[in-house]
């Protein structure tokens, strides 16, 4: 009988650390809410905006971005006349990262 519930006790310990340790083993999420991909820009000023679940750092074209404890972020760019093409990179604090592009045309 003892043996039962020890067996019980350490599936249900190994159950519930392996969903708590779940987000770490899958590692940073990154949805971007705008710009959509393809838009057109007029005046070439757009307000980028999204959330980084996870991730530790947050870069857009290689520069950082500053982003809430929830993961959200929001920044004001300025682009120039043609296409433009944004790479956010998500990196959490174990080195996985994650890749999300985006293609924008000012006319």
């Amino acid at each position: 009988m003892t043996n039962y519930f020890i067996g019980a006790v350490l599936l249900i310990l190994i159950g519930y650390g392996s969903v708590e340790a779940w987000p770490l083993i899958v590692g940073p999420t990154l949805s971007i809410s705008s710009p959509e991909n393809y838009a057109s820009i007029p005046g070439g000023i757009l307000s980028v905006s999204g959330k980084a679940a996870r991730g530790a750092v947050l870069t857009l074209n290689g520069e950082p971005v500053l982003h809430e404890e929830d993961g959200s972020f929001s920044s004001t760019r300025t682009f120039p006349r043609g296409g433009s093409l944004l790479t956010f990179v998500a990196t959490d604090r174990f080195g996985k990262s994650i890749t999300v592009t985006r293609t924008l045309y000012v006319p």
